[in-house]
């Protein structure tokens, strides 16, 4: 993990389901007094994605005790169709990652970048705070050399899975949410099939999604 200077409060933030079809991108932010980022380590925080289900669940319940503060942003799909629409995607998030640092109670604040231009990122999260006073860095794999946003990737992940959960209870087995999951794109193409257009919890400016639509589109044409 990389040094972070002395401060009072340090901070991190970062999404989960960004890439998803299914669900919402959830950006989330946690902070903590200057002397806890150590236990951090200590109870084993890492990036999100190299910890099983239950162990994030764990983890989660244990940095709500350690944390200063904690904000959690859910994107729902037709604002990110409606972003995605206008090549506006990594400004939406960043929009999102500046209301979470607002209110998380923060002096330094590391961010997980997904912009190719880390700096750029950090000045599109900056435009949206102007009266904000905090010290923010945007880095590639945050979540991976900064304790504290592996610790907001956790919150995240764990805030996205009982979103999922919730869609699971109500259509069964959806996968992962991802188009690389065969039984996701199965579930959805069965949907689209059915009903001829797409669920409201699935992101219809995906390509892959896109592209069921335009085929129903172009059959029932043929068939008119």
């Amino acid at each position: 993990m990389l040094h972070m200077n002395n401060t009072l409060s340090v901070g991190g933030v970062d999404e989960a389901g960004r890439g998803s079809i299914i669900g919402p991108l959830v950006v989330a932010g946690i902070s903590f007094k200057k002397d806890t980022v150590s236990e951090l380590r200590n109870i084993g925080v890492k990036d999100s994605k190299a910890l099983t289900p239950k162990a994030r669940v764990k983890l989660y319940n244990k940095l709500k005790d350690l944390a200063s503060s904690i904000c959690i942003y859910k994107i729902e799909c037709s604002v990110i169709d409606h972003n995605v629409n206008l090549n506006r995607l990594n400004r939406l998030e960043a929009r999102m990652m500046a209301h979470v640092i607002s209110n998380l109670r923060v002096d330094e604040v590391f961010v997980d970048s997904c912009d190719v231009n880390p700096e750029r990122y950090r000045d599109f999260i900056l435009s949206y705070m102007p009266s904000i006073n905090v010290q923010l860095h945007s880095l590639h794999h945050a979540d991976r050399i900064i304790t504290t946003v592996a610790a907001a990737s956790i919150v995240a992940k764990v805030t996205r899975d009982k979103e999922l959960e919730k869609i699971r209870k109500r259509h069964s087995d959806i996968g992962s949410g991802y188009p690389s999951d065969k039984k996701t794109m199965g579930f959805i193409r069965d949907w689209v099939s059915k009903y001829k257009c797409p669920p409201k919890f699935a992101r219809k400016s995906w390509r892959p999604l896109k592209r069921m639509l335009v085929d129903i589109e172009q059959y029932e044409l043929s068939h008119f």
